[in-house]
């Protein structure tokens, strides 16, 4: 349903025709000599204190605690509990979350919703929330529903590390929509039920996280509203349905993607212009082998014929493995663990080696980055693929692409979770030794990997 299900045809032709593949964290540290101090003093305060205010917390660590010498932040974070009575789009009884609804006036009603819930403006710039999904009913691939399940794993990971918020759908919220065309009316809802997250982050239920460090450089992004992985050149030059991939999509939480949204969705087969579109889309993209209205040739062909409403606004990303096409990746993945391993084994690297907590893992992220300043992207460099995409592999269906057998499929995204896991094992004290074997992992003795 959502792993671009019923594509596996057009991924024999993608994989031939691409030239290339595609927060919050409010943990504090202080020290231990300053916690005691503040615990004594507001111990005594309680007795000596009439009618002493305490709501089960320590209201005073609202702003900063001092002491020791040292200053340590603390940010409250979102007030979950508190809903103002006063109106908001909410109450408005012509608001429905399904695709046919035309949203107006979007920015106006997230940025009032934002004023009566101050507690979530902070950071609210460059708030993510991942949205994912597979099928509603058990897989018919008799690993499909493990592999499904790892994958999801392996999003809940990389969201808990760099704080986003996550939601995974099982149901067709447009029943027509089904497929690939399912993550319209779940990605448009999402925005709806979260006036919070400035972006969405579609993320396929078959692409992995393989670099759990990797954040989204959101600052490249900050004049466009939608972020795809492609290639310009296919676009407007060859003119190839699979010059970008819709697989993995980022789309800003505004009135601009309500709008595309509608537009796109109109391709769809719920729509009476779907016989329409997919003539249409077939004259445009000359390599597409199928008949139908999907939504990549979709997508393609907004970008293409109508640049100035909405191409302009589309960033077209190559520079990095926004998602990258499994198979020219997985065969790299023990070279890039060496690499990686021997930048730790270095005495430039002992800050590299050293434990921490995994909340903190973003702060030993940023350590890494001068390290992997002339490590490459892509193809050529030895960097960790952000995002490894097992297009054609088909893990619920089993209706993998005929280019490859089903046990190629399963053990490559096997090394490829794994891959990514051992990078979240690290902060528990264990690895996987070999990246074919999911269940056995050892312990990490101290100064690992020296």
């Amino acid at each position: 349903m959502y792993s671009e299900l019923g594509r596996t045809q057009m991924a024999s032709s993608m994989s031939k025709s691409r030239g290339k593949t595609a927060v919050f964290s409010d943990a504090f540290l202080c020290t231990g000599g300053t916690l005691v101090a503040f615990v004594l003093v507001w111990g005594v305060w309680a007795f000596v204190a009439p009618n002493p205010s305490f709501n089960g917390g320590f209201p005073s660590l609202a702003g900063k605690i001092s002491g020791g010498g040292e200053e340590c932040s603390y940010k409250q974070g979102f007030n979950l509990g508190d809903d103002p009575p006063e109106k908001n789009f909410y109450d408005d009884p012509d608001l429905r979350y399904t695709i046919e609804k035309p949203v107006k006036n979007w920015d106006e009603k997230r940025k009032a919703w934002l004023e009566q819930h101050p507690s979530f403006i902070p950071g609210a710039a460059n708030r993510v929330l991942v949205v994912t999904g597979s099928q509603a009913t058990q897989c018919k691939n008799q690993i499909g529903d493990h592999l499904l399940l790892r994958l999801f794993k392996n999003k809940v990971d990389y969201c808990r590390l760099h704080g986003y918020d996550i939601f995974y759908n099982t149901v067709l919220l447009q029943p027509k929509m089904f497929s690939y065309w399912a993550k319209v009316p779940t990605v448009r809802a999402a925005m709806l039920a979260h006036p919070e997250a400035e972006w969405i982050w579609w993320v396929d239920s078959d692409a992995a996280f393989t670099d759990m460090d990797f954040k989204l450089p959101l600052h490249r992004y900050k004049n466009h509203n939608l972020v795809v992985h492609g290639w310009l050149n296919m676009i407007f030059e060859k003119k190839s349905w699979t010059s970008v991939n819709a697989g993995v999509f980022l789309i800003r939480n505004c009135q601009w993607a309500m709008d595309f949204m509608d537009v796109w969705a109109s391709m769809g087969p719920q729509s009476p212009q779907y016989d329409h579109w997919g003539n249409t889309l077939r004259r445009t993209f000359k390599d597409k082998i199928f008949p139908e209205s999907d939504d990549q040739s979709g997508l393609i062909y907004l970008i293409l014929k109508e640049q100035e409403k909405w191409g302009n606004k589309i960033y077209v990303e190559s520079d990095y493995y926004f998602e990258g096409y499994w198979v020219e990746i997985v065969g790299k993945l023990d070279n890039i663990t060496d690499m990686y391993l021997g930048i730790e084994k270095t005495a430039a690297g002992e800050k590299l080696r050293r434990r921490h907590a995994e909340k903190v893992s973003e702060s030993y992220a940023e350590k890494w980055k001068e390290h992997l300043r002339n490590a490459g992207q892509g193809r050529s460099g030895w960097r960790r693929p952000f995002i490894t995409h097992f297009t054609g592999c088909q893990p619920c269906s089993g209706d993998h692409n005929e280019m490859y057998s089903g046990e190629t499929c399963a053990d490559a995204m096997h090394k490829a979770l794994n891959f990514a896991d051992n990078q979240v094992l690290r902060n528990y004290g264990f690895m996987h030794r070999d990246l074919l074997d999911t269940a056995s992992v050892v312990p990490l003795p101290y100064d690992f990997p020296n």
